[in-house]
């Protein structure tokens, strides 16, 4: 696939969104900001994120834009973020799909004060596609709970091998087969024949 086609989505807009502390320069998040034109939704607080603003934001920008034709690509929290956002929701339609990759688990015994407030975020079966991606090797989350994650939220599934947290530090670069499995899910749907 040539990377003109990895970046065009047709009658689509990307929105991306960031985890805790936000993506840096050179993660692929912020490398696909700048290559494709995708948006980063933004928050007020990075560092102590609390779950009903960033929830408040994420409505804000996709009833801007109410044609139906957004594609939400979430890292790490932004993950939890879709989920949580999906269950309060009364608009959930003007997502297409979701790309997820690399959700932490919430429940681990060692998770950061800034993030108490994410504890028992809700993870039912979310009503747009998504695809989840995950890591072998992320010491965020264990495969095998990343697996349940996935199950719980209806979605499907990637390995992507021993990459970390599939962030800057994993090496991914403008991670080219992250924007494929994007190109995938957000395809529009083809008419019945």
């Amino acid at each position: 696939m040539t990377s003109a086609a990895i970046s065009s989505l047709p009658a689509a807009r990307v929105f991306l969104l960031p985890g805790w502390q936000g993506s840096g320069p050179s993660h692929w998040q912020s490398r696909w900001a700048e290559l494709h034109g995708d948006q980063r939704i933004e928050q007020d607080d990075w560092q102590w994120p609390r779950r009903g603003d960033w929830m408040s934001r994420l409505e804000e920008t996709l009833l801007a834009q109410p044609d139906g034709h957004n594609l939400l690509v979430a890292h790490s929290l932004g993950c939890h973020l879709v989920s949580a956002w999906a269950a309060h929701s009364g608009h959930t339609g003007l997502v297409r799909a979701a790309l997820l990759v690399a959700p932490p688990d919430l429940d681990r015994a060692d998770l950061p004060p800034q993030l108490a407030g994410w504890r028992g975020t809700p993870r039912p079966r979310l009503p747009f596609l998504s695809h989840l991606v995950h890591s072998s090797n992320d010491v965020y989350c264990d495969p095998a709970r990343a697996l349940q994650i996935a199950h719980d939220w209806g979605s499907g599934v990637t390995d992507a091998g021993a990459l970390g947290h599939l962030n800057a530090e994993s090496g991914l670069g403008d991670w080219p087969e992250g924007r494929s499995l994007l190109l995938r899910l957000g395809a529009p749907p083809q008419p019945d024949r």
